[in-house]
C-alpha cells in the first residue's frame, strides 16, 4: 500500500498515512486532529537508484578535450 506525506498547515507538522491508490487525493487530519492539511509532493520511488555511470568519457572536463 503506497505511503503519502502530508503537512498539517496548523501546527506545520509533517506526517505519512497509508493508503489505497483510489483514495491518495482524500483528505486527511494531523495526528493532532486538524483537518486543514495538504498532500507533499514526494520523489520516493521515482525513477528508483541507478548508479552513475564509471569511467570517463562524455562532456569536455570527462573527454579530454580541455586543454
Amino acid at each position: 500500500m503506497p505511503t503519502y506525506e502530508f503537512r498539517c498547515r496548523t501546527c506545520d507538522d509533517t506526517f505519512d498515512v497509508q493508503r489505497p491508490m483510489s483514495e491518495s487525493s482524500s483528505p486527511a487530519n494531523c495526528p493532532e486532529g486538524h483537518p486543514d492539511t495538504v498532500k507533499l509532493l514526494s520523489m520516493a520511488g521515482i525513477g528508483g537508484m541507478q548508479a552513475a555511470p564509471s569511467g570517463g568519457g562524455g562532456g569536455c572536463c570527462g573527454g579530454g578535450c580541455c586543454s
